[in-house]
């Protein structure tokens, strides 16, 4: 992976949590502002993870639901102070373990 489509996951990772905070807030009581602001976060999620032209749609999403699924977990442990179970650090270990399947498998 180049240091492009690094950046990319980082920056569609953090859009794509923030829009999610952002509508979450906004359905438990902080408003109407708060949902439209996340849906136009989650558009410019979407805008940005589909800029790594180079891989397939599906490899690209596959990867990136990994590094997702490591970036919502330390969010919600280290912005909003939940309690994460061993049973989620467990599933997202192998979540990561999937998407290095489909980063480096070779399988046809």
């Amino acid at each position: 992976m180049t240091l492009f489509t690094w950046l990319v996951f980082i920056v569609a990772a953090l859009l794509e949590v923030g829009g999610d905070a952002a509508i979450r807030r906004g359905l438990r009581g902080g408003g109407l502002l708060f949902i439209v602001t996340g849906f136009v976060i989650l558009g410019t999620y979407g805008l940005v993870v589909n800029s790594a032209k180079s891989w397939d749609f599906s490899k690209l999403l596959g990867v990136y639901v990994a590094f997702f699924a490591l970036v919502s977990i330390l969010c919600g442990r280290y912005i909003f102070k939940e309690s994460i179970p061993a049973s989620t650090w467990i599933g997202l270990v192998l979540i990561i373990i999937g998407g290095l399947v489909i980063q480096f498998g070779n399988l046809k």
